[in-house]
């Protein structure tokens, strides 16, 4: 068996025995809000809400669209990207792991970033390593569960710890803000960062850029809603490579890599969420995601799965 093999096996077997667990454990209704508190206790207000009343977590941009709820969960990732033609025909597969734990029923850590990338290429070829880690905190300051209107903001710190042949390698700052919105069985939300490098001898890049994500999702009944996202990503002040000039790509929700200031990418996400157990904090989430913008980068398409499990 190959390394890479071993590799699927084993978040493979992640997301099964996570699975399993959730059939082990019944815990109440599927919602944002969080039963395990670590000091204190949970919010009496976001327990009464009626199931029509949850929102979908994001479904896209898992490292950086970030919901305005203090939650406590894990989130199992599996990312199918497809390169576009100037890049080569070419895929990448990804697979991570989120955790959140909420500290107090307003303040949230979050374990946002890590996981591990098998990249192909007829252009650059093959390559696999692991992906930076990134962890921060959050701070949801508005809590109307009557009005279903929330905000929060975040500060987290991406570490140069990944695999430089897989585009990794980079120290920066993120900074965000979210705001969401409900109207009965309709919801909204809206996430805008901005990242600031915090320059590394190893990076490939260290732009500072900025990335904004909507929300919207619709309750249907209780085992499914569906979900449409958009995605912008923009370079604000291009980096260099050890002084040398930029690459010519931004790197979108990947990578830092520098350059393209000029040329934002957009994309778009039709997928939806589907809660199949009912006396379960548990769901399944799928979409399909291209590129709106005609440079779209290292953008051809995606497809974006997981499985969240609530507690």
């Amino acid at each position: 068996m190959t390394y890479r093999s071993v590799q699927r096996f084993g978040y493979s077997a992640i997301v099964l025995t996570a699975f399993a667990i959730t059939l082990l454990m019944q815990t109440g209704a599927y919602a944002q809000h969080a039963k395990l508190v670590l000091f204190g206790e949970p919010t009496e207000a976001a327990a009464e809400a009626p199931a029509s009343q949850q929102f979908v977590h994001p479904v896209t941009s898992p490292y950086y669209h970030e919901d305005s709820f203090v939650t406590s969960d894990v989130r199992l990732w599996y990312v199918r990207h497809s390169l576009p033609g100037a890049f080569g025909d070419g895929e990448a597969h990804l697979y991570a792991a989120q955790v959140r734990l909420a500290l107090t029923h307003e303040l949230q850590f979050l374990a946002y970033k890590d996981g591990y990338v098998d990249y192909n290429s007829s252009l650059t070829g093959s390559s696999e390593g692991k992906m930076d880690i990134a962890a921060g905190v959050k701070w949801n300051f508005i809590q109307d569960w009557e009005n279903q209107f929330h905000m929060a903001v975040g500060v987290g710190y991406e570490i140069a710890s990944g695999d430089g042949r897989v585009m990794q390698n980079d120290d920066e700052w993120r900074i965000w803000g979210s705001i969401n919105k409900g109207f009965d069985e309709l919801h909204l939300g809206a996430t805008v960062n901005v990242f600031i490098a915090d320059d590394s001898s190893q990076g490939l890049g260290n732009s500072d850029w900025l990335s904004w994500h909507l929300h919207a999702d619709y309750y249907v009944c209780d085992w499914f809603s569906p979900v449409l996202e958009f995605n912008g990503y923009h370079v604000l002040d291009e980096g260099t490579i050890g002084g040398a000039t930029p690459l010519p790509v931004t790197g979108v929700d990947v990578a830092n890599l520098g350059g393209d200031h000029d040329e934002p990418v957009i994309t778009a996400a039709l997928g939806a969420e589907f809660r199949p157990f009912e006396a379960y904090d548990v769901a399944v989430r799928a979409a399909y995601e291209p590129a709106l913008t005609d440079n779209n980068d290292l953008w051809g398409s995606r497809w974006t799965t997981s499985l969240i499990w609530s507690f």
